[in-house]
């Protein structure tokens, strides 16, 4: 009896240059959201190697979606 498998296939890893093109922001954008915090998740491979999950770009992205300039993304609306 034989039992077929399927690997699930994992997307490709983005890296700095990758990431930043997709998000149409320079590469020294990310390093700073980085180092301060703020960005999209990543991951540390090695050293300095730092990679970029699509699928955590794009969490990122949806969850600084507004529907006007009252909402700050990490602030609360002003209900005055």
């Amino acid at each position: 009896m034989s039992h077929s498998t399927t690997a699930a296939v994992a997307a490709p890893l983005l890296n700095e240059r990758q990431a930043a093109a997709y998000l149409n922001q320079s590469v020294r954008t990310l390093q700073g959201w980085r180092l301060r915090g703020g960005g999209p998740r990543f991951v540390k491979i090695s050293g300095r190697s730092v990679r970029y999950r699509i699928e955590d770009i794009n969490a990122w992205i949806e969850g600084r979606i507004v529907a006007n300039t009252s909402e700050i993304v990490g602030e609360p609306a002003n209900d005055a």
